[in-house]
């Protein structure tokens, strides 16, 4: 799902921006969730759940939708999305740490040896010579030029790491045994909160109503809007539910594994030699954690 939505909002992304595309997706998977949960539970909405679970839940939408998402995109402007990418890879091992911190959450060795193959695999995938574009300074000459900007760069996708991470912990710790999608619902409304606020501060509405009227852009949106915040947050809520979140943050990083088959066959892409023994480490490192 995490593949789809990255196709999905990488097109739409390019048409309206960034800002206006985070609030879109938010309101679309809204109207998505919301009518799965009537015809699933009888509730258009949420609730059935008790005040401090909606404070955990919504907690989690303004860590993980809202400032996680802020961070990691403005971490693509500094110091481009392959480093991001790279730092974000981090998320995994922060969200262990969390779980432990949190919610009193242990991995065995066998699983924290496959967690660490899984990320080694997933960076020797990211781990490429950056090409030459205008609109993507390589970490090289930021160093060389300006350091502080860089060490910024990096300070804002780890960040973004650790607001993913955060994210998926904090819902952990608010959902319990409740429903992973009316739980996903509360979460968003939170976002949509967030991104209204940064619209109004930004003054960006003009620009997100233009955005609505784009239809090609709202095509793509729609996609992802299904396949990420609908279903993959969904999905990685239910992930979490039965297994411990850094397991589950883990198997949920393997995107940029599972998007080398599309950008070949969609985008005509070359996969190169690193990147098949990228995935072939990073299938072995999630083999391990079913093997017994």
């Amino acid at each position: 799902m995490w593949t789809i939505s990255a196709i999905s909002f990488e097109s739409a992304g390019k048409k309206i921006g960034s800002i206006p595309l985070n609030f879109i997706r938010l309101i679309f998977a809204l109207i998505f969730i919301s009518i799965y949960t009537y015809f699933t539970r009888g509730l258009f909405f949420a609730t059935d759940i008790n005040i401090d679970s909606w404070f955990w839940l919504s907690l989690s939408g303004i860590v993980g939708f809202v400032i996680g998402d802020l961070l990691l995109f403005r971490a693509y402007v500094v110091i481009g999305a392959r480093l991001s990418m790279l730092i974000m890879s981090l998320a995994p091992p922060i969200t262990a740490f969390l779980g432990w911190l949190m919610l009193d959450e242990t991995l065995n060795i066998k699983q924290f040896v496959a967690m660490l193959i899984t990320i080694v695999g997933i960076v020797v995938v990211l781990w490429k010579k950056p090409e030459k574009k205008d609109n993507e300074k390589t970490a090289t000459k930021f160093f060389n030029r300006k350091p502080s900007v860089a060490f910024w760069g990096f300070l804002l996708a780890f960040g973004g790491a650790c607001g993913q991470a955060g994210g998926l912990v904090l819902s952990k710790k608010g959902m319990g045994d409740y429903d992973a999608f009316a739980a996903t619902q509360i979460r968003i409304i939170a976002g949509i909160f967030g991104f209204a606020l940064i619209l109004t501060f930004s003054k960006l509405w003009k620009k997100t109503i233009v955005g609505f009227k784009n239809v090609s852009a709202i095509k793509w949106i729609t996609l992802g809007s299904f396949a990420g915040p609908f279903l993959g947050v969904s999905f990685s809520l239910i992930a979490v539910k039965y297994t411990e979140t850094g397991i589950a943050a883990t198997l949920s990083s393997l995107a940029p594994i599972i998007i080398l088959l599309p950008a070949m066959l969609i985008f005509k892409e070359k996969i190169k030699p690193l990147e098949i023994v990228g995935s072939i480490i990073t299938v072995i490192g999630v083999a391990l954690f079913f093997l017994y």
